[in-house]
């Protein structure tokens, strides 16, 4: 596994969010799993450059630096096949994408879209509410766009 620091901004970067956070108890377990996985992590038999983490408690974001080899389509299925696993064994979903993030009271949430609506609508969140937009497709996004005000992000239009 790589640093985060020694990956390129070009590194391909994929999300995956938990539709609960992990407990601190499974936090190092998780880590432990895709330090694991990211290690042996490989295309054609070439060792991809690549880094993975789980971030806030629920998302586990994954990295490839394509610029040594890039990242194939049986490897990209190697990631997923990682990550339903990692739901299976862990009772959580990673693969709704209408369940949303966002940050209140400095604490990560997430709402299904209908909910996240009607929230928007109560005024518990609005405009200036952070947001996490899983769909970044790199490291220098990962960095500028992941975190960002509701305003400035699609999720916007489910408002």
């Amino acid at each position: 596994m790589t640093e985060y620091q020694y990956m390129s901004p070009t590194s391909r970067v994929w999300i995956y969010q938990s539709n609960i956070p992990f407990t601190k108890e499974e936090i190092p377990e998780i880590n432990t799993q895709i330090r694991n996985f990211v290690t042996q992590w490989v295309s054609h038999n070439q060792a991809l450059k690549s880094y993975g983490k789980l971030y806030h408690k629920r998302f586990i974001v994954l990295m490839v630096d394509e610029s040594q080899a890039g990242a194939s389509g049986c490897s990209i299925d190697k990631s997923v096949h990682f990550i339903k696993a990692m739901a299976v064994h862990h009772g959580v979903d990673f693969f709704d994408r209408m369940n949303f993030a966002y940050k209140l009271n400095n604490e990560i949430h997430s709402a299904h879209r209908d909910k996240f609506a009607l929230l928007f609508q109560n005024g518990e969140i609005n405009d200036e509410t952070l947001v996490f937009n899983n769909l970044v497709k790199d490291k220098e996004e990962f960095e500028k766009g992941w975190i960002v005000q509701l305003k400035d992000s699609w999720h916007s239009r489910m408002v």
